[in-house]
């Protein structure tokens, strides 16, 4: 006779442990609008310096509010700034002192000391922003635009100081920029990219130097200077705009969600060729 078999159960498995919940990643905290708003404070401050007047400190109180809504709005996707835009902020700090004291200036109260001062400081760094861009990896269309629109604010703003004595004519050079702007929502293809030059780059840097040594008064002969510095201006516009013009029929990428192909309305932060 066969011996029944017992059978036996295995022992359970005890069940693991459950796991603690791996915490999610902090976003990190933004700090765009502290920056921003420090700038305004510097701007604030540098005024308290420089005493420009009623109305340089009009026209220095309004630009930090206006400069501080357009930057709120055009780094909205961003929680803070990189480090060659701190260079371009302080930029736009010196930038907002010169217009203030061009005001005084045009009430009748001359700075000229101090606003060779300032604008040969927005001048010299506005060698370093590009350079610390490349160097940390943060080079962007978006900084390259900040750093076009305070360099193309200064050159109007001191193009204002050199036409009060040598003519109205001389605010062609700080309207240029704008009217090339204007241009660009009539006509999209203005807004394709350019291609790199030296050419440019140098011409602008002529504009900001050209003028400020204009503004100085010690520098004679000052008004052919800001002519040939006007007419190499009009000839870089010129070349790029015929350069455009031959290729304004070649598909282009879209640029922050836009084409440049007419197809959707240009908006106010996008950008532009120059």
């Amino acid at each position: 006779m066969a011996r029944p078999v017992t059978l036996t159960r295995p022992p359970a498995r005890p069940l693991p442990a459950p796991r603690a919940p791996v915490p999610l990643p902090r976003r990190p905290r933004a700090t765009r609008g502290p920056e921003l708003g420090l700038a305004v404070a510097a701007q604030l401050a540098l005024l308290a310096v420089l005493r420009p007047g009623h109305a340089g400190l009009a026209v220095g109180v309004g630009y930090a509010l206006a400069s501080w809504a357009v930057l709120t709005r055009a780094f909205r996707g961003r929680r803070a700034l990189g480090p060659a835009d701190h260079v371009t902020l302080a930029r736009v700090v010196l930038t907002g002192a010169a217009a203030a004291l061009v005001a005084a200036h045009l009430a009748g109260a001359a700075h000229t000391a101090a606003l060779v001062a300032v604008a040969s400081a927005a001048l010299v760094l506005d060698g370093v922003d590009g350079q610390v861009a490349r160097r940390t990896g943060t080079a962007s269309r978006l900084g390259a635009r900040f750093d076009m629109e305070t360099d193309a604010f200064l050159v109007l703003v001191l193009s204002v100081e050199v036409a009060w004595t040598a003519g109205a004519w001389v605010l062609a050079i700080g309207a240029m920029r704008y009217a090339f702007g204007a241009a660009a929502w009539a006509a999209p293809w203005l807004r394709a990219d350019l291609r790199p030059s030296l050419a440019r780059k140098g011409v602008a840097v002529v504009q900001g130097v050209v003028l400020v040594a204009a503004a100085s008064g010690a520098v004679p002969y000052a008004g052919p200077l800001v002519a040939a510095a006007l007419a190499l201006l009009v000839w870089s516009f010129g070349r790029d705009v015929l350069w455009l013009c031959a290729r304004r029929d070649r598909p282009v990428e879209a640029k922050r969600g836009r084409g440049t192909d007419g197809a959707r309305r240009a908006g106010l932060l996008d950008p532009v060729a120059r």
